[in-house]
């Protein structure tokens, strides 16, 4: 996962998920103040880069959610 070569609105909307956890593309536009625009092209990128992962939305099919993608934990090699 690269954050050095991401836009400055990438990475607000990243930090935003970070911190909420999960938003449509909607929330994610009223919460930034970005255009709706910005919001897609933004998500694509993380998309693209694994950053973050998208799922359907039970609640409104129209909107999916997207959230970001976890870390795998670090295992711990036994001596």
């Amino acid at each position: 996962m690269q954050r050095t070569n991401m836009p400055k609105s990438c990475l607000t909307i990243f930090q935003l998920l970070e911190r909420t956890g999960s938003q449509t593309h909607k929330d994610i536009v009223l919460s930034t103040g970005l255009a709706p625009r910005t919001v897609r092209y933004a998500l694509r990128r993380l998309k693209e880069n694994g950053m973050i992962i998208e799922k359907f939305n039970f609640r409104d099919a129209r909107q999916a959610i997207y959230m970001p993608k976890m870390a795998p934990a670090a295992t711990h090699a036994s001596a």
